[in-house]
C-alpha cells in the first residue's frame, strides 16, 4: 500500500532512547549483522525502511528485550502513547539444541572460538546439516506485529527495532542465539561439559592480552642458552662430509678440530 496514506509526521522526542551507533550508511557491521538485515530489506515497503533508519538513529526506540523465540521492544511515534513492537522466530526444541551442540562439542576449533566470545561463520553450516536455519530466510520465517495503525508490513516502527537489533547481534552475537532458544550460559556450559573442561581450560589459560601490554616482557630471553659441549662439538665435526683435501699433509677435520674443542672450553 502506498505511503500516501500516511505521510510523515515528527515523532515525540525520547530523552534516554535507545540510539543505533552507526550515524550514517549501513548500521550492521558484522557479517552476521548484515545477514539479519538482508531479511528486513528484502520485505521492506517504500519509504518505512529509511524512516525506520532514522528512528533507530535519533533514539526513539525506548526499549528492546531478546528472548527465546520473540523481541519485544517498544517504540515512539508520533502520538503521545508509544507502540509495542513484536518480533517472533521460532525457538529450536530441546532436542534440535542437543544435537548442534552435539555437532559443536565434536570439533575443538568451534570450541575454542565460541568459547572465547567469537561467532565464526561456519557455525551456518552445522545447522544446515540438521535442517535448521540459524537465520531467518525470509519474512516467512518470522512473525511481525506491531500496535501502530499503519497496515503495512513492516511498518517504520518494526524496522526500528530490526535495525538496533541487528546492531545489538553486532555487539553480542550470543544474542542470536538466544533468541534461537539457548542462552550463552546454557551453551557454554553444555559444551564445556561435552568436551570434559579441556577446551575452557585451554582459553582460560591464554588470554587474549594486546601486544602493546606485553612489549616490556615479548622480546626478554625467556630462559638460559644452551652452550656448546664438546661432545657435541666433537659430534658436529664428524657430520662434516669428506672433501678429500690436505693441507699441509692433513686432512681438513684434523685442522679443525682443535678450534672446536676452543670453542666447547
Amino acid at each position: 500500500m502506498n505511503d500516501r496514506f500516511f505521510p510523515p509526521a515528527r515523532p515525540v522526542p525520547v530523552a534516554d532512547g535507545l540510539k543505533a551507533r552507526s550515524t550514517r550508511g549501513a548500521i550492521a557491521q558484522t557479517w552476521w549483522g548484515e545477514r539479519f538485515i538482508s531479511v528486513l530489506e528484502a520485505t521492506a515497503i517504500g519509504g518505512r525502511l529509511q524512516r525506520g533508519k532514522a528512528y533507530a538513529r535519533k533514539g526513539q526506540v525506548i526499549s528492546l528485550d531478546v528472548d527465546a523465540g520473540l523481541v519485544n521492544a517498544v517504540v515512539q511515534g508520533s502520538r503521545a502513547k508509544p507502540y509495542r513492537v513484536r518480533i517472533g522466530a521460532a525457538a529450536f526444541g530441546k532436542a534440535e539444541w542437543a544435537d548442534v551442540e552435539r555437532e559443536l562439542a565434536g570439533s575443538a576449533w568451534y570450541l575454542a572460538r565460541l568459547l572465547s566470545g567469537e561467532m565464526p561463520a561456519e557455525i551456518e553450516d552445522v545447522f544446515s546439516r540438521l535442517g535448521l536455519n540459524l537465520f531467518p530466510t525470509g519474512a516467512r520465517d518470522l512473525s511481525m506485529d506491531c500496535t501502530c495503525p499503519d497496515w503495512g508490513v513492516p511498518c517504520k516502527h518494526l524496522a526500528a527495532t530490526f535495525y538496533l537489533l541487528a546492531e545489538s547481534f553486532d555487539e553480542d552475537p550470543f544474542r542470536i542465539l538466544a533468541w534461537r532458544g539457548r542462552s550463552r550460559e546454557d551453551l557454554l556450559a553444555n559444551l564445556t561439559a561435552a568436551s570434559g573442561g579441556a577446551v575452557a581450560a585451554d582459553v582460560a589459560e591464554s588470554p587474549d592480552v594486546p601486544l602493546a601490554d606485553l612489549l616490556d616482557s615479548f622480546f626478554a630471553l625467556q630462559g638460559e642458552l644452551p652452550g656448546p659441549s664438546p661432545t657435541a662439538s666433537a659430534s658436529l665435526l664428524a657430520q662434516a662430509p669428506e672433501v678429500g683435501v690436505l693441507v699441509r699433509g692433513k686432512t681438513l677435520d684434523a685442522l679443525l678440530a682443535p678450534a672446536y674443542r676452543d670453542l666447547a672450553d
